[in-house]
């Protein structure tokens, strides 16, 4: 089993400009450190508007300064929320990236969800599922070196070829789930890979899932760069600490804080059901402790050494090839750091 380290933007309290400038530094820093310990990948996301992962505007762009601050360590998107895109900047951002690392880029792709995030793109929001199945095959195709016809500047189609040609000859794509089995289908049958997480989700569900995909994959046509295995990648939060008992001391409040503050993003979405949207804080302060404490019992690698090598046995058993450690949940630099060097010993010892 691979060990990545996945960025979600829990810098909710960052605010002005040299908050945001430190944050950078420590994105760097953290990266740099992984790249040495040996990890598979780093990932980052994209967060439009939200008081959640101010500093990730634009994947690319950080993806770039990370590619020349590593060495070997893969650069991920986790995600770029296609509908918000056209598929020929995605392309050609994502292969800038892809030269300047020599080749070690790989992309999740999401739908989005957030009404507010559509903002830069208004009238992609009723069909961003389809959008972003549907452009996929685009995307590859782009990417391999075919031209596709878009409409230009006056509305009739030209081909069009993305420039720069990338690295590698075909692009490694994820699909993003939230949970919903109709897209882990979705993602076995494109041949991507599917990036999930195990919160909200019992041990149950994600075998389930895991096997849905598994089933897609295998009986989907051959695709350009993919195999009938696939990939899983889960997204676990991660703090490996002396022991359970300063995990707990540590971890505590700050991912709360962060769950509480997903919990509101979540309730200001548009399209949120009722019950959701009406949320109070003392209701959002209890569903915060509820989920920290399901967390701490299985789907996270938070606690020692020891229980966090068997919550990996765990998840390789159901079938997971690569987890992705959520680190910036609000711990400091120095917690993080220390994280990932008892998270390398382990990942030897696997």
């Amino acid at each position: 089993m691979d060990l990545s380290v996945m960025f979600f933007g829990a810098d909710s309290t960052a605010t002005g400009q040299v908050r945001h400038e430190r944050t950078y530094e420590d994105i760097l820093t953290v990266a740099r450190t992984a790249d040495r310990l040996g990890f598979h990948a780093v990932w980052t996301p994209e967060r439009h508007f939200q008081q959640v992962g101010q500093v990730f505007s634009s994947p690319p762009v950080l993806s770039a300064a990370l590619a020349v601050a590593t060495e070997r360590i893969g650069i991920r998107a986790g995600s770029v929320v296609l509908p918000l895109h056209h598929p020929l900047k995605v392309a050609e951002d994502w292969a800038v990236v892809d030269n300047l690392s020599h080749g070690r880029v790989g992309l999740s792709v999401a739908t989005g969800w957030h009404s507010a995030d559509f903002a830069l793109a208004p009238g992609n929001y009723a069909d961003r599922r389809t959008r972003t199945l549907d452009t996929v095959p685009v995307l590859r195709s782009l990417w391999a070196g075919q031209s596709a016809p878009f409409p230009d500047g006056t509305g009739k189609p030209v081909d069009v070829l993305p420039q720069p040609r990338p690295v590698q000859e075909s692009l490694p794509l994820w699909i993003t789930t939230s949970g919903n089995p109709e897209t882990w289908e979705a993602a076995g049958r494109l041949r991507c890979g599917v990036l999930g997480a195990t919160v909200g989700q019992s041990r149950d569900d994600l075998a389930d899932r895991i096997a849905r995909y598994r089933t897609a994959c295998a009986a989907a046509p051959e695709q350009r760069g993919t195999d009938a295995h696939g990939r899983v990648t889960l997204m676990a939060h991660t703090y490996v600490g002396a022991d359970d008992a300063e995990v707990r001391r540590l971890a505590a409040t700050p991912l709360k804080a962060y769950l509480a503050s997903y919990l509101r993003q979540t309730a200001a979405n548009r399209t949120a059901d009722a019950g959701t949207a009406a949320l109070t804080e003392e209701k959002t302060a209890m569903l915060a402790e509820f989920a920290f404490e399901r967390y701490l019992s299985w789907g996270s690698l938070l606690g020692s050494p020891g229980h966090c090598a068997k919550m990996l046995a765990d998840l390789a058993e159901l079938g997971v090839d690569e987890v992705a450690c959520f680190v910036d949940f609000g711990l400091g630099l120095d917690d993080v750091l220390t994280s990932l060097n008892r998270l390398a010993e382990l990942k030897e010892s696997l």
